[in-house]
């Protein structure tokens, strides 16, 4: 593991890079290089290693900016093809596999037992707490960019160390999730409000239809709280209460099994230890090739 602090690559774009050359390689295999899916994603993994390369070349603050931020757009480019991706590349999804760990630790799939807890007003607000998961993100990053580029780049190590790994997690153990594949189990409906429909708008227009193992929700929304009490404590304490609703909610609203939370919250771990761990490795190494301070803002 030491490798990937001693190179000249962050340790996100080693572990997105690698999802990015594993999936083109089974697509490959699956369906040929001429797949329009391979096509896209050798693009793309083409398309980092020039942004990286380019940014070797002469450091500075814009292609720094554009060697972080070329991340967000490329996982925003992935995720919606996940689904027929994974059609191509996986012999079936495996929720069968997933609800039968939580009926081996629970009786029952956990989302079950929550039903017994379910009143209009308890998924109106855990609805509200799981839409929150999206202000945060994206409000994280933009808070952390105007923080400087040296907290920034801490940032995109941990948190796409989490989507590297998590989208690889999407195409090994692909799943729909408790309240599509055992849909038909749950006797008590989860009723609300205006949040609760809004919430079920989003999550049935914007999932790709295996995103469940690891829990993403669980495992970003972790890490940033993390991140925030090392660096923004104001930005913790006003969100732990809505992080753990979130939490709450992934199981209660029937979007995730057990395994797939506890593998959120391990990814996070992981994440925060890659992120500090990178982070120590350039101030304990004056040889190390990264920049400690802003680059020449000199384009």
């Amino acid at each position: 593991m030491n490798w990937i602090f001693k190179t000249k690559l962050l340790p996100h774009e080693g572990f997105f890079g690698l999802f990015l050359l594993v999936t083109w390689l089974r697509l490959v295999l699956a369906v040929g290089p001429l797949d329009r899916d391979a096509v896209f994603f050798l693009g793309v993994l083409l398309a980092s290693i020039g942004v990286i390369g380019w940014c070797w070349r002469r450091e500075t603050t814009l292609r720094w900016q554009v060697r972080l931020w070329f991340y967000p757009v490329a996982m925003n480019a992935v995720f919606p093809l996940m689904g027929s991706v994974v059609l191509k590349i996986a012999a079936h999804k495996c929720d069968a596999l997933l609800a039968s760990l939580d009926r081996g630790l629970f009786g029952m799939t956990l989302s079950g037992r929550a039903g017994l807890l379910a009143t209009p007003l308890l998924t109106e607000v855990l609805s509200f707490c799981y839409l929150l998961f999206f202000p945060y993100l994206f409000v994280s990053w933009f808070y952390y960019a105007n923080r400087g580029l040296p907290l920034l780049r801490k940032l995109m190590v941990g948190m796409f160390t989490i989507y590297g790994i998590g989208f690889l997690g999407y195409s090994w153990v692909p799943a729909g999730g408790p309240h599509l594949a055992l849909a038909d189990e749950f006797t008590v409906p989860l009723s609300g409000w205006a949040i609760t429909r809004f919430n079920a708008y989003v999550v049935a227009n914007g999932s790709n239809g295996v995103d469940v193992f690891p829990s993403l929700h669980c495992a970003i929304s972790c890490f940033l709280l993390c991140f925030d009490r090392q660096h923004a404590r104001w930005r913790y304490r006003l969100y732990l209460v809505p992080c753990c609703g979130l939490w709450l909610a992934t199981i209660y609203l029937r979007y995730h099994y057990f395994a797939d939370v506890a593998a959120g919250f391990a990814l996070a771990g992981f994440a925060l230890w890659v992120a500090n761990r990178w982070e120590r490795s350039i101030h304990l190494s004056p040889s190390n090739p990264y920049l400690i301070h802003d680059p020449d803002p000199h384009v």
